[in-house]
């Protein structure tokens, strides 16, 4: 598939008319225009399907609730092209691994379960009675149930998930890795361990409250488009936005609503952010340090003179516990280090801190440019100590917003989708289904990864996503599925993991979160959970494209019911009916009580947070300071010349790649590009536009490196980059992962950069 390629800077706001010609290509690119406009109308409308997209909240209050990406997730979705039988009897597994994962996906929808062939190097039609009897042979002869992992999108319903992990248990593992491991699992570990809930404290409606919003890490125009409505709101109405973020990007800047016509079809547009800062990559825990050293001065010299400080005393002394050992800490950072770390300046840190300080409610938010590091647990603790000082929890218009990606993968934990499981959902499991869970801690994804390389695993079952291109260390990744004795993919679309085939391998077809679930009791809905605890209905509204897809539940109880029989649940009748699936998660799962009862609320209902009513499940019964210090180095196992992070572009959303344009960029056709600083490029002897190599620096004595790939110069500090992956997940080390979270370190990758070796003739197109 060729395509022309350009590098031009994009000019106009996020947004506006460029995101509405974006979003009327994709509907037509589809072959199912009416269909999907249809779709578009209904998604996250009550009686309607929630977005297939990110976690960020609906307000049900605008005409069209959907934004650019969630049109391309749609449509992407819901295409007449097909993936069967006939498409893979003329297409072997091998020339299939010599194409692009765009290329992959753009083949349509899988319609019918398909076996491996070893013999042919093709996927085959299988029974789903088949397909579940082999399955069920597999785990039925392992050793032990930890030879079996049950790997998890964000994108299943809750009822799907309660299922999943249900079965697992029944087996008895505790080995569920899931999407969050690489993403967001410092969000929940860091807040759980100063607030004693790893949730997000915040409404949708904070944003309409709050006088100042800070965001770290994050690039909404890409990955949250929705949140820039709330944000525009803000800023409209005279709240502060202060950004911190490595790249400068089009929608921290200016954004033009797609829904007003006179933005759309004139260059007006709103300002996001008042203050736009760019830290070095993983510099963020001294750039809030800096603040909190400047605030604490300011702090100390109000008491000398005889006021009452800027702090919330009465807060702080009622619901917080270990101020004094950071206050310590702060003293202990000179400003010398927080520059240097932060690559940002004392005045610049003086400045964000006086909006924090003159805010009355203050928000802060985040996303994976904070939690893809080493030190991200700290980092997450240090943004909640800032807010903690100023007592901004428990009110309307602030608190905490880890800004979740997929959406449901908050649903996905609560649901219990954790290889860390609390006693109580264990011990709730125990007594109302009445058998012993395992209480042993499973795998996360790394650990997934590493035993399979080990060779001790036996089935994967991978209930959506796509490990092969999400996951770090691409080779090896590629070879730990390979050693699986089974591979079982629930998908909708062919992808990179279905080319890596265990010693025997399934790909079983689901519905799509747009498509009408009909069981045998009738036609059913799911419900998800968005990163406001927010839970509501989704239900599909058309037509599937083949007879022989089913649904995730579906899938799931066949599967339980081919290996566990029925003795100690009915499985498949819980597949004809999904509300009892929700009756046994309100038997089990606080904040549950009534729950087909509370799916017909409009809008859904909130799960409730015990932090954001300031109850702290801590240590202490208090909300816990952390005084960590800062890390002594971004890369501390080498002196790095460059740190690179891999992000998504614009036509994408985690590995699905709807497209090679990443327009607010101003990269067009093509993905094998490196952002780097112009006066980096200069100092390489290199041009924008040169072809370079780029070379994991590591210790572990492996060769990571991917080749050919096009300099553009960009706004970005100099020695960090950007690219995108999963084009340079080859690069990230399988072995290095965040303290206390398992998450590998995908923001902080210590390189080095070379002319490239390989000419542009030599690519595969």
């Amino acid at each position: 598939m060729k395509f022309k390629t350009a590098i031009k800077p994009y000019q106009a706001a996020a947004g506006g008319l460029g995101s509405l010609e974006a979003t009327t290509r994709f509907v037509f690119d589809s072959k199912n225009a009416l269909k999907n406009l249809r779709n578009l109308w209904r998604m996250n409308k009550a009686r309607g399907f929630d977005c297939p997209g990110c976690a960020w909240g609906d307000d049900n209050k605008s005409t069209f609730s959907f934004c650019e990406n969630g049109a391309k997730a749609v449509t992407w979705e819901a295409t007449r092209r097909k993936v069967d039988a006939s498409f893979f009897a003329q297409h072997s597994v091998s020339a299939l691994q010599r194409q692009s994962d765009y290329f992959l996906e753009y083949q349509g929808r899988l319609t019918e379960p398909l076996r491996y062939n070893p013999q042919t190097d093709c996927y085959e039609p299988v029974s789903w009675d088949d397909a579940f009897a082999l399955i069920a042979e597999h785990i039925q002869a392992m050793d032990n149930p930890n030879q079996l992992e049950l790997y998890t999108s964000g994108r299943a319903s809750n009822e799907a998930s309660y299922l999943y992990q249900l079965f697992g248990r029944m087996v008895g593992t505790n080995n569920f890795p899931d999407c969050s491991n690489m993403c967001h699992e410092a969000s929940g570990a860091g807040l759980k361990r100063s607030i004693g809930v790893g949730k997000g404290t915040v409404h949708l409606a904070d944003f309409d409250k709050a006088d100042a919003i800070f965001i770290f890490g994050q690039n909404p125009g890409t990955n949250h488009p929705r949140m820039l409505h709330s944000l525009r709101h803000a800023a409209d109405r005279g709240a502060r936005i202060v950004t911190f973020n490595t790249l400068r990007e089009r929608g921290l800047e200016r954004f033009a609503d797609p829904q007003k016509p006179l933005e759309v079809v004139t260059s007006m547009a709103g300002t996001i952010s008042s203050f736009y800062y760019q830290p070095q990559l993983g510099g963020d825990m001294a750039a809030v340090r800096g603040m909190a050293k400047a605030l604490l001065e300011t702090h100390r010299l109000s008491l000398a003179s005889g006021e009452a400080g800027i702090f919330a005393h009465a807060f702080i002394a009622e619901h917080t516990h270990g101020i004094d050992a950071w206050f310590a800490q702060i003293d202990a950072t000179d400003w010398q280090t927080i520059e240097r770390q932060s690559g940002l300046t004392e005045q610049a840190l003086r400045e964000a801190a006086a909006v924090w300080q003159h805010a009355k409610r203050v928000i802060c938010c985040w996303a994976m440019g904070i939690t893809q590091h080493k030190h991200s647990l700290d980092t997450v603790r240090e943004i909640t100590n800032l807010q903690l000082l100023g007592g901004h929890l428990g009110k309307p218009g602030a608190g905490l917003c880890p800004v979740r990606g997929h959406s449901n993968v908050q649903g996905n934990r609560t649901m219990g989708i954790d290889e860390k499981p609390p006693a109580a959902l264990l011990d709730s499991l125990a007594h109302h289904f009445r058998f012993a869970p395992p209480r042993a801690p499973g795998h996360h994804t790394v650990d997934a990864i590493q035993a399979m390389l080990r060779g001790e695993v036996n089935v994967l079952l991978a209930l959506g996503g796509n490990l092969a291109a999400a996951a770090p260390d691409t080779p090896c990744t590629c070879e730990a599925l390979r050693r699986c004795g089974l591979t079982v993919y629930v998908s909708t679309k062919l992808n990179r993991s279905h080319l890596m085939p265990g010693k025997q391998s399934l790909i079983l077809p689901t519905l799509g979160r747009t498509e009408e679930d009909m069981q045998a009791s009738g036609r059913q809905f799911v419900t998800v959970e968005d990163s406001f605890s927010m839970v509501h209905a989704s239900e599909g509204i058309g037509k599937p494209l083949a007879a022989t897809q089913r649904s995730e539940v579906a899938i799931v109880a066949g599967i339980a019911h081919a290996t566990l029989g029925a003795d100690k649940l009915d499985w498949l009748a819980l597949a004809a009916d999904y509300s009892l699936i929700r009756d046994h998660i309100a038997a089990t799962l606080p904040g549950f009580a009534n729950f087909n009862a509370l799916c017909e609320e409009p809008g859904g209902f909130w799960l409730g947070n015990a932090a954001a009513e300031l109850r702290f499940a801590t240590s202490s019964g208090k909300a816990q300071f952390s005084a960590a210090p800062l890390p002594e180095s971004v890369c501390p196992e080498t002196q790095a010349p460059f740190v690179l992070q891999t992000l998504r572009s614009h036509d994408q959303y985690n590995t699905t790649i709807y497209g090679l344009d990443d327009r607010y960029r101003g990269v067009y056709g093509q993905r094998d590009v490196l952002f780097m600083h112009p006066q980096d490029i200069d100092a390489l002897g290199l041009s924008d536009g040169s072809r370079v190599d780029i070379e994991t620096l590591a210790t572990d004595g492996v060769i990571r490196r991917v080749e050919n790939f096009r300099l553009v110069a960009y706004a970005i500090p100099r020695g960090n980059l950007a690219a995108y992956y999963p084009e340079t997940n080859p690069l990230v080390p399988l072995t290095r992962f965040g303290d206390g979270t398992g998450t590998p370190t995908s923001k902080s990758i210590p390189v080095v950069v070379t002319a490239a070796k390989l000419n542009d003739a030599s690519r595969i197109a």
